[in-house]
């Protein structure tokens, strides 16, 4: 079994390990990220973080479509409404 000096680049030094503090960042991290399990099916389908938000955003983009279409539609609707009364 090699060493662990023999695996470490020249430019870093083991001594230099010893200041770093371990779970520094941990906190931030876990608070601007979540982790969801994908069904096999699905994760085929978007094997990677970076297509399962693209088809997310879009998903989200659809839907805010849809709620302003429907906004505008209920909003015309009351407006004839009132002006057949």
């Amino acid at each position: 079994m090699k060493k662990a000096e023999d695996d470490m680049r020249p430019e870093y030094q083991r001594s230099d390990f010893k200041k770093l503090e371990r779970g520094k960042f941990f906190t931030e991290a876990e608070a601007s990220m979540s982790v969801a399990l994908l069904e096999p099916e699905i994760a085929k389908a978007f094997p990677t973080s970076k297509a399962v938000n693209e088809a997310l955003h879009g998903l989200l983009s659809i839907a805010e479509q849809a709620s302003r279409i429907i906004s505008a539609s209920s909003e015309c609707q009351g407006k004839r409404g009132t002006a057949a009364r």
